[in-house]
């Protein structure tokens, strides 16, 4: 994958681009892709990601993206695991760096992996005879900055059936191999993979493994993108050729498909397994990583810088409109404002009052992250919300596409009635179809069922918030409190305290 011996270094993007040249089979629109850096399916948002390996090098920023881990790696902060707050703090402001040069619209970037691989190596011994393997995918992963994704949903084919009775359709171990297992099985939902380097395939935290009848289902493994009988179906591209920059400024670079992995009889290399046949493995490194703790922040930090750029769009878009002066708008920017400010101030939280991982490493506080993924999944819908409402329909007052601006007869026309309050007619214009293509085009509405079930289906979102506070005595501890309450009186009165009867 990395093509190299010896120490290896992060990739430019110019290598990163390279790396994505290696005949893999991906599908969109009835054809296989010949090459995912120039199809216009994949290319510029492919583009946006190898402008973040660049950044990894520039004079500018690569102080605040890199440093140098425990094997003597220069990598992403966020890709090695944190020893301290002060480690945490410098994470954030990393994947804050990176997340700004897409504005927060690109969501599943090289560090978004990185909140299971940066402890990796540190937790290899929780994998037995792959500890090796553990040890090797770390260091090629930090050495490199390679591009990971995962997938760890089944599809929803029929969700009343157990595990191990879709075998038709479930990721699962057909045989054993010298070289490997083989494996087949689809799985959901391949965010970016097609522009990834690999993905990491695992059963979701709460699958209900039964031992005896799920081993063939308990694997967790890495897909290299080329690997023979590894497939990727994608959805529908919004990163369409036909469309300038000015009408789609966001889908138009920042579209990291969405797709289901196949795996059609896919030989896994041993080199690549982490589990093979260990119901308690195959879901208990999810715990033991820290990968909640960690991907709650990453997550965090994107979505924070994405609601900057959300508040300042509707800020301007309430002076454009000549509405900044009425009090129910301003309140409206203001709430969004606090949504980020919110959404940032848990960030801070999580890296400023750490809990302890494995070997020395500190991770940010699982009630924090817990918060975290379950305020975030409420966030983007208030967005959505406050845009419809504070903006009405001036978003749909927009030309067709840019050559409308073009038209000798229609310019003059959209000069006069297409102004702003504080704007020319085409400022006016530029501003708002960002606004639509953030919130309104297939790009938006994608947008807003992801950050929506980002983290997974709302119940469960909260029984995991319920089963970690029970599981950490946090629960007993709020019901003890609650009975103090009640040992203060009884049915004939006040039974301590200075309080009163009658």
């Amino acid at each position: 994958m990395s093509g190299r011996t010896g120490s290896p270094s992060l990739m430019t993007g110019e290598e990163y681009l390279e790396s994505l040249r290696d005949g893999r089979a991906v599908y969109v629109d009835g054809e296989r892709v010949k090459d995912v850096t120039e199809h216009p399916a994949f290319a510029n948002s492919a583009l946006s990601v190898a402008r973040l390996y660049d950044a990894l090098h520039a004079p500018e920023t690569r102080d605040v993206l890199t440093g140098t881990d425990d094997f003597g790696l220069r990598t992403h902060h966020f890709f090695k695991p944190a020893r301290s707050s002060g480690d945490l703090l410098a994470a954030r402001e990393a994947v804050a760096a990176w997340s700004r040069m897409g504005y927060g619209f690109l969501g599943r970037t090289p560090d978004y992996k990185a909140a299971f691989m940066s402890g990796l190596a540190a937790n290899a011994g929780f994998y037995g005879e792959f500890a090796p393997n553990a040890v090797r995918w770390y260091k090629e992963f930090a050495g490199r900055g390679l591009y990971l994704n995962h997938v760890i949903i089944n599809p929803p084919t029929d969700r009343k059936q157990a595990v191990h009775d879709m075998r038709d359709v479930f990721v699962h171990v057909e045989k054993e191999t010298d070289a490997g297992i083989v494996v087949s099985g689809a799985k959901m939902l391949a965010t970016g993979s097609a522009i990834t380097n690999a993905s990491f395939v695992a059963p979701v935290a709460s699958a209900a493994l039964t031992p005896g009848r799920g081993e063939d289902f308990a694997v967790v493994f890495f897909a290299r993108m080329d690997n023979p009988g590894v497939k990727l179906i994608c959805r529908t591209p919004y990163a369409r050729p036909d469309r300038a920059p000015f009408d789609a400024p966001l889908s138009g670079r920042f579209d990291e498909n969405d797709a289901v992995l196949v795996l059609d009889r896919a030989l896994i290399p041993w080199e690549d397994v982490l589990v093979h046949r260990d119901v308690e493995r195959s879901t208990g490194f999810y715990a033991r990583s820290g990968f909640a703790n960690l991907y709650n922040f990453q997550s965090g930090v994107r979505l924070s810088v994405k609601l900057e750029l959300m508040a300042g769009l509707l800020s301007l878009g309430t002076r454009a409109n000549g509405t900044d002066a009425f009090r129910g708008v301003q309140a409206a920017v203001g709430e969004l404002v606090t949504l980020r400010d919110m959404v940032w101030g848990l960030t801070t939280a999580m890296a400023t009052d750490p809990e302890p991982g494995t070997d020395g490493i500190v991770l940010p506080k699982l009630e924090y992250a817990s918060a975290m993924r379950m305020y975030n999944a409420q966030v983007w819908n208030r967005v959505h919300e406050i845009f419809e409402t504070t903006l009405g329909g001036a978003p749909l007052v927009v030309p067709s596409s840019a050559r409308d601006l073009d038209h000798p007869e229609l310019r003059p026309l959209i000069d006069r009635f297409y102004r702003g309050s504080d704007v020319t007619a085409l400022d006016r214009i530029k501003l708002f179809k960002l606004i639509w293509d953030a919130i309104g085009t297939e790009f938006g509405g994608r947008h807003e069922l992801y950050e929506r079930n980002y983290s997974g289906n709302g119940e469960q979102v909260r029984l995991d918030a319920l089963k970690w506070a029970t599981r950490r005595g946090a629960v007993s501890s709020y019901e003890a409190f609650a009975h103090e309450c009640m040992a203060d009186y009884d049915t004939t009165g006040w039974v301590r305290g200075p309080w009163r009867t009658g």
